[in-house]
């Protein structure tokens, strides 16, 4: 038996102490970073995961790991800044940033926690080179959501694929059996 609820906390409390060390070294310096910066940002990391995945040679010793925590903490950044908006100058602590970091992660694990009981745990069987595509996919779709301005005429919000790839990177670090 499963147990993705478990699994996923584990990933996140690794990935949330990382968050939160980076506050303390850096201060909430992302806070300034328009959403198209944070999507590309997480673009780079997805495409580098791909290139990972496809190239025999690696020039650089690291796994893909670090890309995807990166694209977890990047995407709740990215969901944040969607809540309380851009600013020109770091702005919250690291007790603040954190209570953010939190009610976005308890929303997002909802929402895997529904699709993933509607769906059956299919993401099990799935290849970590396809949640890999899934995520750019979704990147994909935010950068064109963003060119419209935000506006679309059938599809879920930016929001709600921000959240995706946040559960998708989550399900790829549980197959590759991440620990730390």
């Amino acid at each position: 038996m499963n147990n993705t609820s478990q699994e996923y906390d584990k990933v996140i409390a690794i990935c949330r102490t990382l968050f939160i060390n980076k506050m303390k070294d850096y201060g909430s310096a992302w806070r300034i970073l328009r959403l198209p910066s944070l999507t590309d940002q997480i673009f780079i990391k997805a495409q580098r995961i791909r290139s990972l995945q496809q190239n025999e040679v690696r020039k650089i010793e690291e796994d893909e790991t670090g890309e995807f925590i990166g694209i977890i903490n990047y995407s709740i950044m990215a969901l944040i800044q969607l809540e309380i908006g851009v600013v020109e100058q770091p702005d919250l602590n690291v007790e603040e940033a954190t209570q953010l970091y939190d009610t976005k992660i308890k929303l997002t694990k909802e929402l895997m926690e529904n699709k993933n009981h509607d769906y059956g745990e299919a993401w099990r069987e799935m290849r970590v080179s396809s949640l890999t595509d899934l995520i750019l996919q979704k990147l994909l779709r935010v950068k064109q959501i963003e060119d419209n301005k935000g506006k679309t005429l059938v599809s879920e919000g930016i929001d709600a694929n921000y959240q995706d790839m946040i559960n998708y990177a989550v399900f790829a670090l549980i197959l590759m059996n991440f620990k730390k």
